[in-house]
């Protein structure tokens, strides 16, 4: 498989990381964050992509980043 790099400035250098976040009505209110992301970006100039953590489970993020 090819990989690209960064949409943005090529390159092939990119860390990940999980976050969460409220989502509408109550649970923003209560700041429940039940909505987990894995986030994506390029070490060299700080492009982000999100991806829904649940959705992504059994897949390789980095490849999906790099386009693969």
């Amino acid at each position: 498989m090819i990989e690209s790099g960064c949409v943005k400035c090529g390159s092939r250098d990119a860390g990940e990381k999980e976050v969460a976040m409220t989502g509408a009505g109550l649970s923003k209110m209560f700041d429940i964050q039940h909505n987990q992301f894995v986030v994506v970006y390029c070490r060299k100039c700080g492009y982000s992509e999100f991806y829904n953590k649940q959705a992504s489970a059994g897949s390789n993020i980095l490849d999906l980043f790099f386009g693969g």
